[in-house]
């Protein structure tokens, strides 16, 4: 009795069923004043109950539908991830299916819904991809398969248990994409190879020399003894300690593209670490923001960068106000090595920076020290555009301001001898990895 209930709850009318109710309600009513109209309609009546329950013996008795979600157990932050759809069925005619994912609440999308036709015996693969923009837990939910024949009067719903709940992690994704630029030397989406200036103290070999050479490191006694120019090649020091320092502040809870600056920081720091690890430097994090709430210290080894990636998935803000006094007496504390610091921070106003700068100029004195801001693209989107009122001049005449506040910026860092980078936010991890080869080229880690 039970299994038939479920049965029964499960069957659904078409549209065109209650189309069809419509029209014969219309004849009968018609009927009234012409006698063949009220005729039809009780005909139409009839046979749509008839066929209406044929229909619905046919969904039940002579075929099913099968279908199964495969996901990943983890999910890249700010990265389309596939999800695929396995559906099958065995009914002897082709099916009409409407597939409903009950999706996690976090992407908001209550209309995703998706039309395929099944042929007799025929198993179908779906893929559709999700952009999370947020860390965390999500939970899928059941996967709701209706299915119509060719009649399309009734529906059948198989409702399968497919409840799975996925992590969301720091783009992972990026991080691999870069990590395979590294490797292979090869420099593209706005990386670029950055000419060397001088060379550092480790000799690596000697070779022959070739246009672009540094002439000054031309060993003439290699030369005269092959009878060819030669000339010594030095690799980068290695084993020089990175720290990126993420700001947690109400400065980057600022929204672009749906993510908040944290997460591109995050995504940014993740991909970063990685690269520095590979060219055999070592990676450290510190998060801040009125207090220091993260510190790991610098290494190279996989365990190291699996410690990074597991603190930033975990990483939770209330987006407080930035204390730089605390970072510098916490810096000056635990960070005795020179070492690089990237800090990922955000100023809207030339003030605001200029609060900063005493604390950002002692970490100077013993580190070597690289802000960066993101350059806010929705201003962009204003300066670039056509006033067509006092309104619209008026908006854009204060998106130039602020423009304008965020050059002032810069000047100011490099007449404090502060590195810098004012970088669009989706541009930040080639932006960083940019700043760090030039960094190594010119040896100044």
């Amino acid at each position: 009795m039970k299994k038939i209930y479920q049965h029964i709850k499960n069957l659904y009318l078409h549209p065109n069923f209650y189309l069809i109710w419509g029209i014969g309600l219309f004849a009968l009513f018609l009927g009234y004043w012409l006698d063949f109209t009220f005729v039809i309609g009780k005909y139409l009546f009839i046979s749509l109950i008839l066929i209406t329950v044929i229909d619905f013996l046919y969904l039940l008795f002579y075929g099913k539908i099968e279908a199964k979600r495969k996901i990943p157990d983890k999910f890249s932050n700010g990265d389309p991830n596939p999800v695929k759809l396995n559906l099958s069925g065995n009914y002897p005619t082709k099916i009409f299916i409407k597939v409903i994912d009950e999706l996690p609440y976090q992407f908001q999308k209550r209309d995703f819904i998706i039309n395929l036709v099944l042929k007799p015996g025929e198993a179908k693969e779906y893929t559709y991809s999700l952009r999370p923009v947020k860390r965390g837990n999500y939970i899928f939910g059941n996967l709701n398969v209706f299915a119509y024949s060719p009649l399309k009067l009734a529906c059948y719903r198989y409702r399968f248990d497919n409840q799975k709940a996925v992590k969301v992690y720091p783009s992972f994704l990026q991080m691999r994409k870069y990590e395979l630029i590294a490797l292979t030397n090869k420099y593209g989406m706005g990386m670029r190879k950055i000419r060397r200036i001088g060379h550092t103290m480790e000799f690596e070999q000697i070779k022959v020399y070739h246009k672009g050479d540094d002439y000054r490191s031309i060993n003439w006694k290699a030369s005269a003894k092959h009878n060819k120019l030669m000339v010594n090649q030095y690799q980068d020091e290695q084993s020089q300690t990175i720290y990126s320092l993420i700001d947690m502040g109400r400065t980057m809870k600022l929204p672009f593209n749906g993510m908040t600056l944290l997460d591109y920081a995050i995504n940014s720091t993740l991909s970063f670490s990685n690269i520095v690890m590979k060219k055999n430097d070592k990676a450290g994090l510190i998060t801040f923001e009125n207090r220091i709430k993260t510190f790991i210290k610098p290494g190279d080894k996989k365990s190291d960068l699996n410690k990074i990636f597991e603190s930033l998935y975990a990483v939770e803000n209330q987006f407080n106000e930035t204390d730089f006094e605390r970072l510098y007496t916490f810096v000056k504390a635990n960070i005795n090595k020179r070492s690089l610091l990237m800090i990922y921070s955000n100023f809207e106003h030339i003030g605001s920076l200029r609060r900063q700068i005493p604390f950002l100029k002692k970490l100077a004195k013993k580190h070597l020290v690289v802000l960066i801001i993101f350059e806010n693209v929705e201003l962009n989107k204003l300066i670039q555009s056509q006033p067509v009122d006092n309104k619209s001049l008026y908006h854009k005449l204060i998106a130039e301001e602020f423009a304008f506040q965020k050059k002032l910026m810069m000047k100011e860092l490099k007449l404090h001898k502060i590195h810098s980078i004012y970088t669009k936010p989706e541009n930040l991890t080639v932006a960083t990895i940019n700043k760090y080869t030039e960094l190594k080229a010119k040896s100044l880690i």
